[in-house]
């Protein structure tokens, strides 16, 4: 398979593709490389690539350029998943959308397309996810929460059952959001409260 992207979050997600045995990952396309090579795959800038029937994956945490390189390349997406997070048989994740080492995703839990559920997040029964959205590491969603699309939830932040969080929300580092979230919204502290939108 080829990933989309040669920084940091490429790193991580090379080392869950390498944590399963089905796959591997052939070259990392990045048009604007700076390097030749990353955990010793090798970096590519030949759009030709994009030719290829091959897997494909965007390795990119921002959500913004996520949903804008698969608005402009329709390719062969697919999830990946470590081998070391858990998910329930009856959840869902939507092509694109990679889970890192410690996640888990419990029943019926819905996580769209191109999704980041980083390493050690909880995404509790019947959540719903949408497109786009990050996770971030040791972040929690209880049971029921809903997050729109390309909304990203920070580092260690809780949202508590039931809650919907809106579309392109920006919840801040250790967040307890204890209440619904507009969207575009830019939410911090315990509990959460409103200080600014985002403005795109």
């Amino acid at each position: 398979m080829f990933l989309y992207g040669a920084s940091g979050h490429s790193k991580v997600v090379i080392e869950v593709v390498r944590s399963g045995k089905e796959q591997f990952v052939e070259a990392l396309y990045d048009d604007n490389p700076g390097r030749d090579e990353l955990l010793g795959v090798k970096v590519v800038s030949d759009k030709t690539v994009f030719e290829s029937k091959s897997e494909w994956l965007i390795a990119i945490g921002n959500n913004r350029i996520r949903k804008k390189i698969n608005d402009k390349l329709k390719l062969n997406y697919v999830y990946l998943v470590h081998s070391n997070a858990t998910l329930s048989p009856s959840s869902k994740l939507g092509k694109g959308s990679v889970v890192m080492a410690g996640a888990v995703i419990n029943a019926n839990a819905l996580v769209g397309k191109h999704c980041i559920v980083n390493t050690g997040a909880v995404i509790e029964h019947d959540c719903i996810v949408g497109d786009y959205v990050h996770v971030s590491p040791g972040a929690a969603l209880a049971g029921n929460v809903e997050v729109g699309e390309g909304t990203h939830i920070g580092i260690g932040a809780v949202a508590i059952q039931g809650v919907k969080i809106g579309r392109w929300a920006t919840i801040g580092a250790g967040a307890v959001i204890i209440r619904d979230v507009p969207d575009f919204a830019v939410v911090v502290g315990n509990p959460g409260k409103i200080i600014k939108y985002n403005r795109f």
